[in-house]
């Protein structure tokens, strides 16, 4: 392959991840209390941290992950976090 193809591949690849991120947000939704330690999936919900996978606790009502819709509550979690404001979008 010479570096026209290299990069028209790291291209589409880059298009295809972004598409499936999308899909997946669109089929999921944000779960407070149900992350274990170092699974959060984004930012807490009160600031401690900005980013995912520093979460220090199991379950923690400020942490959260994305579930299938409808699975969160069976999961024992909770679609708003501890101050009861409701899941926000992830950073798009």
């Amino acid at each position: 392959m010479n570096q026209r193809h290299l990069l028209l591949a790291a291209a589409l690849a880059a298009v295809c991840t972004v598409a499936a991120a999308d899909e997946q947000k669109a089929e999921n939704e944000q779960c407070f209390g149900v992350a274990k330690a170092g699974q959060n999936d984004c930012a807490a919900a009160d600031g401690s941290h900005g980013c995912a996978g520093l979460a220090k606790t199991d379950n923690s009502v400020h942490e959260w992950k994305y579930v299938v819709k409808g699975s969160c509550l069976k999961a024992g979690g909770k679609l708003a976090d501890a101050k009861g404001a409701p899941a926000m979008e992830a950073a798009k």
